[in-house]
């Protein structure tokens, strides 16, 4: 091969979590331009010439040009996120921020939620521009702002005003999927063929206002709790669209085993969280606001309610959301955006599933349906296909899942290393 795409994989890492990018929603965080500054060396040391793009001060995403431009074969886009959700430092057992190894796994804000795959990607990258082995297709590397807020000021702003960028990709890999766990003793990659819609909502409740210490049958505070512990009880039913109906399969295959769903989606021990929730609609409550004094009652309680939706249902579920909690709460539309599905097959599903047998040639591999959003939702404003890849083999007795966003988030060094060569081989044949 004559290069080692995995060198730089923990390198680059460390270094972009060490690089605070935490995104609040609003414009209080650091932004991403220092990270974004960084991320363009990095291309620019190896004769790779990039574009930073600011959607507003601070608030930066880069766009390169790689591979054979002159192929007549459509252009794969390959993006990840360069923002962060927040880290309470006082929470974690180390600097969330210091990209510290501790026995074998990078800790960090970031080490799972993507700057993993930034820092693989990048590793790659660099690794075959400096040999002279680039990809036969036309690539496009995009590293974006906002993600972690929907990608209003990075994806989906590239997007809207530079669409020009993306000219000629069809088909794009980024998270979340390509790492592995055991269902049955056996190691299951799980490849993301699409993602639920998203449909965040906001509950309003009325009532009349009064003092604390006189009765009142009419408190809005009460009208929201009743009506969001309908919801919170709320059994969503289980449906398999067809990414999860082949993974089922998967998973009767590798355990000899049938049954309910949830009987088959507890193989995956802690990871039902997330790959349970492919099969369902979810709402959660998140936030709370009403009163402004201890004795005074308020004349209106508010909550906000993360809901996401499976493919097909986002015209029918806003709808039930407010028949659950009754008519005494208003249910007003927040953020929406759809949700996806892609077929799990093709040249493209190919490339990852040899690429992830070249390094473990005992893989299985099957695809899912994630449970929370990513920049996917842009690019397929664009007629752009999906799949979520950022490949991993990991540690059976790790909660991978309860990583994404958590406490101590961090990623076993050497599964890095085993990304960056499975996702070289994966440029050789996408």
């Amino acid at each position: 091969m004559g290069y080692s795409p995995e060198t730089e994989a923990l390198e680059i890492c460390r270094d972009l979590i060490r690089i605070d990018t935490s995104n609040y929603g609003d414009a209080s965080g650091p932004g991403e331009r220092k990270a974004a500054e960084h991320v363009a060396g990095l291309l620019a040391e190896v004769g790779i010439e990039s574009q930073i793009l600011e959607s507003e001060s601070g608030r930066a995403s880069v766009v390169a040009r790689w591979g054979d431009q002159d192929s007549s074969r459509a252009g794969l886009l390959i993006h990840g996120h360069l923002d962060v959700v927040p880290a309470q430092a006082a929470d974690w057992s180390v600097d969330p921020f210091a990209g510290e190894v501790v026995d074998g796994y990078l800790y960090g804000r970031g080490a799972v939620d993507m700057k993993d795959f930034d820092g693989m990607l990048l590793s790659v990258v660099r690794a075959r521009q400096r040999a002279g082995v680039l990809p036969n297709r036309p690539v496009t590397l995009v590293f974006t702002a906002d993600e972690e807020a929907g990608g209003v000021l990075g994806a989906h702003w590239l997007v809207e005003h530079h669409p020009e960028l993306f000219e000629g990709c069809t088909e794009a890999i980024g998270e979340v999927g390509g790492f592995s766990t055991e269902v049955g003793g056996q190691r299951l990659y799980l490849i993301e063929t699409g993602e639920k819609g998203i449909s965040w909502m906001r509950l309003r409740a009325r009532g009349t206002a009064g003092h604390g210490s006189m009765g009142n049958d009419d408190n809005a505070i009460t009208h929201l709790a009743r009506g969001l512990l309908a919801l919170g009880e709320h059994e969503w039913p289980a449906a398999e669209g067809p990414s999860m109906r082949i993974l089922l399969d998967k998973v009767r295959e590798l355990t000899g085993a049938d049954g309910t769903v949830d009987e088959l989606l507890a193989h995956f021990g802690p990871g039902i969280r997330m790959i349970g929730a492919g099969l369902r609609n979810t709402t959660n409550a998140t936030m709370l606001q009403a009163g402004y004094k201890h004795n005074v009652i308020p004349g209106e309680a508010v909550a906000y309610v993360d809901g996401r939706f499976l493919p097909g249902d986002g015209e029918t579920f806003p709808a039930t959301v407010q028949q659950i909690v009754g008519d005494r709460v208003q249910v007003e539309p927040f953020i929406s955006q759809p949700a996806l599905e892609y077929a799990f097959e093709g040249d493209l599903v190919d490339a990852m599933t040899v690429a992830l047998h070249s390094q473990d040639p005992d893989a299985h591999v099957a695809p899912f349906l994630m449970s929370g959003g990513t920049d996917a939702k842009a690019w397929h404003k664009l007629g752009i296909t999906s799949y979520g890849f950022v490949p991993l083999r990991l540690p059976a007795d790790l909660d991978f899942t309860a990583l994404f966003h958590g406490v101590d988030e961090r990623v076993p060094v050497d599964s890095l290393e085993f990304g960056a060569k499975v996702f070289d081989e994966f440029l050789n044949l996408a």
